[in-house]
């Protein structure tokens, strides 16, 4: 249960943050916005602006004229309000809660849609550069959310500090000290037999090989133990850059330090940054080879990391809905069509070119664009699948 509402929380709070950022960006320029959705359809409730009003509609189950059950209307009302422009937004809440999404007029995206009057209320009779700041609002939102969590959640708690004492606080899962034997409490004394007596200086030693074989020691009530391991890697921070280092899976025991708001900030902001830094670093990989496309994951991991994080707690869950509106935020202005990034490479290209591609050719763009999708959202999904029955 758990998992599910987290899921719910996490997809549901980054898409409409997303879909939000193009709405508002596109009414700033003048497009029309046809409908705009929390959740996906069918649709529940609806409220749609109209002149000298709203209109008010519940949605469900009813026979229609030849007596078959429909999903339509069932309760319509007119809440009068002299003198509403009415802007003919229909907004809505859909009884799949995993989401949103924002419809323009005058714009082929993944409805294909290809209904385009080329009347001046019309995402395609702006200009490109009111084109590219529509598509790319979305995106600039997770990144502001994102900031906006990084930020609150650093005020909140303070910047961790790692005691210096090399005594192991927590390990992870499925990582080498783990499989090694650590557990909480353990002092480490040793790596390849040369002493350490801090953590910084044992953290150093690890970061420099990753990959490879070492020897820890560690001291467990009045006991010494030794074991040989193969180090791991993950993405960290190193000195203004990121980084492959050297790692086994152990964490310090932390003090939090206090700051305030603008040392809150420039938190925020460097955690943003830094959490960019390891997507990069992770397609880096990928395109390399030192990393498996079977090591991506897909909604089926997502939902775990959302319940596991949510059964830690709130603060946990806003740190993870802030990671993954970075990821978000990448995956969308990668130039793939069906993307924002898609959608921005068109505009652009027909900038570059003056002329505007036929609709013919857009909605063929847009179809292996959404093609490209599919295949990788079939794979990640497999992914999912088969670590489900392998872990």
């Amino acid at each position: 249960m758990t998992m599910l509402w987290a899921t719910i929380v996490v997809i549901g709070v980054l898409v409409f943050v997303h879909e939000l950022g193009h709405y508002l960006a596109a009414r700033s320029v003048g497009i029309r916005v046809d409908r705009f959705s929390i959740g996906f359809p069918p649709r529940l409730l609806s409220f749609t602006s109209i002149k000298d009003g709203w209109k008010i509609r519940l949605f469900f189950y009813r026979k229609d004229s030849g007596g078959k059950y429909v999903w339509a209307p069932v309760v319509e009302k007119t809440l009068k309000r002299p003198g509403r422009a009415g802007s003919k937004t229909e907004y809505c809440v859909a009884l799949v809660p995993l989401g949103g999404y924002v419809k323009m007029a005058g714009i082929i995206d993944e409805s294909l849609d290809t209904e385009i009057k080329h009347a001046p209320d019309e995402f395609m009779s702006k200009s490109p550069w009111k084109q590219v700041w529509v598509m790319s609002a979305g995106v600039l939102m997770n990144i502001l959310l994102a900031y906006f969590l990084y930020t609150g959640l650093a005020w909140k708690i303070g910047i961790p500090e790692a005691k210096p004492d090399p005594v192991v606080s927590q390990l992870v899962d499925g990582m080498p000290a783990q499989a090694a034997g650590l557990e909480p409490g353990d002092r480490i004394v040793a790596i390849d037999g040369e002493p350490v007596n801090s953590w910084a200086e044992m953290a150093k030693k690890i970061h420099a090989i990753p990959e490879q074989t070492i020897t820890i020691t560690w001291e467990r009530e009045n006991q010494t133990f030794e074991k040989t391991l193969t180090t791991a890697y993950q993405v960290f921070m190193n000195e203004g850059r990121m980084d492959t280092l050297g790692a086994i899976g152990i964490y310090p025991d932390f003090n939090y330090r206090p700051i305030g708001p603008v040392e809150a900030l420039k938190a925020g902001l460097r955690s943003t940054v830094n959490s960019f830094g390891m997507i990069f670093t992770s397609v880096r990989l990928l395109v390399t080879g030192g990393a498996s496309i079977k090591e991506l994951g897909g909604p089926i991991a997502v939902a775990q990391i959302a319940g596991e994080t949510a059964k830690a707690g709130w603060l946990p869950l806003l740190g993870f809905i802030a990671f993954f509106s970075v990821n978000l935020a990448f995956l969308n202005i990668l130039p793939i069509p069906g993307l924002d990034g898609g959608h921005i490479l068109i505009t652009l290209i027909q900038a570059i070119i003056r002329r505007e591609l036929t609709v013919k050719a857009r909605m063929v763009i847009q179809q292996i664009g959404m093609a490209l999708l599919l295949l990788l959202m079939i794979t990640v999904i497999v992914n999912d699948i088969g670590r489900l029955f392998t872990d």
